[in-house]
């Protein structure tokens, strides 16, 4: 099996998934590899081409259309019966069903949401977290004015999802990914409006200088060392600041509305898939059912900082009882996934550039958002 690589805790909980699994099923071997997130893709189409990928891999769901179009992923509704399928909650399985077919169980989900640290927003005066973006540059400005390093919003600007960065602000200004035609977005009012705001804030010294050297880790970093005011990113931040900034007092908000009070969040799941290619199908559904149970489910979420995408343990008290969760919960109804759409990935890296080009003052916003849905419309083409 071949395992992305969410933080230091994925691979001792495979290990101890890897004994249970194989106490619990005798004559079956449970093999994994921890693979960095970055160089996942690279290296799952690389084991393809040479026939030596795993029977399983986790994969960012948004990958999954490419594979079932190249028959690399197995259906899975053979294997599974009613009770299985009622694990899971609905929101966060859906997007591995293409077609009627399900492809891949989801192994991690999450949202997004505004970190704010609240020591931070009290020394410049600030008494409630903002709920917009106005309300966001106001208390960026004072957060500013108290020297030192301290920025008021933290702002992302390179590698996986800078574009995620940005449609935060597209979508609070009613813009969206693709329009009801099919075509890219990047062009329309609300997208311009987006990148100039994020742009006036850069301008204003109201972000983390040199924006485009933080990758979300980065900027995450920032923020549990005290210097950054807001910041968008998803729960496993608060596992984080428990174990490494434990004083840091922060809260936890909805995304910034925009002009209309329209927001959006992203919603996140990664999957787990059957490759068709697999010689252990019947194993390899073992190791699907043991992962799903509940106690396997709980110690997997509660130990990286995801959501949870089974019902029983959705119930639990850790969730329930858990603040900072109910914030990204609250904001389920307006979730967004990315587009399963042949060539997403690239559409996305073409977002990102854009959007760095921008930040960088490399182009005016409205002459690169308009190159950018040109090359993003030619992809939707094919």
């Amino acid at each position: 099996m071949t395992v992305a690589e969410y933080s230091s805790k994925t691979g001792p909980y495979f290990e101890e998934v890897k004994k249970a699994f194989e106490a619990a099923n005798p004559g079956i071997k449970l093999n994994f590899e921890v693979v960095p997130w970055d160089v996942l893709l690279q290296k799952l189409t690389t084991d393809i081409s040479a026939g030596t990928n795993a029977d399983l891999s986790i994969i960012g769901t948004r990958w999954l259309i490419d594979f079932v179009q190249q028959g690399i992923a197995e259906p899975l509704d053979g294997y599974m019966d009613d009770s299985f399928k009622g694990r899971f909650i609905e929101t966060f399985l859906s997007p591995s069903v293409l077609e009627g077919k399900t492809y891949g169980l989801p192994i991690a989900a999450s949202a997004r949401a505004m970190y704010y640290n609240k020591e931070l927003l009290e020394k410049a005066g600030v008494t409630n977290p903002p709920a917009n973006w106005d309300e966001v540059k106001a208390a960026a400005e004072k957060i500013k004015a108290l020297g030192g390093e301290n920025y008021g919003f933290g702002l992302q600007g390179k590698e996986i999802e800078t574009d995620v960065y940005y449609y935060y602000a597209m979508w609070s200004q009613g813009a969206e990914i693709l329009n009801k035609d099919g075509t890219s977005g990047l062009s329309t009012p609300g997208a311009l409006e987006a990148a100039k705001l994020y742009k006036s804030m850069i301008d204003g010294g109201l972000t983390q200088p040199g924006v485009t050297s933080y990758a979300r880790e980065d900027v995450q970093n920032l923020f549990k060392q005290g210097k950054v005011g807001m910041m968008i990113t998803a729960p496993f931040l608060s596992n984080q600041i428990k174990e490494e900034a434990p004083n840091l007092k922060y809260g936890v908000t909805a995304i910034p509305a925009g002009p209309t009070g329209a927001r959006g969040t992203y919603g996140v799941t990664d999957s787990v898939i059957m490759f068709q290619n697999s010689k252990n199908k019947e194993e390899a559904w073992k190791v699907l059912d043991f992962l799903f149970q509940t106690e396997w489910r709980a110690k997997f979420t509660q130990g990286e900082g995801f959501l949870p995408v089974n019902k029983e343990e959705a119930k639990m008290d850790y969730y329930v009882n858990n603040a900072d969760l109910a914030a990204f919960t609250a904001l389920l109804p307006d979730a967004r996934f990315a587009p399963i759409i042949p060539g997403w990935e690239e559409i996305a890296d073409i977002t990102s550039n854009a959007m760095q080009s921008i930040y960088l003052g490399q182009g005016e916003p409205e002459a690169v958002l308009k190159e950018a849905a040109a090359k993003a419309d030619a992809i939707l083409k094919k």
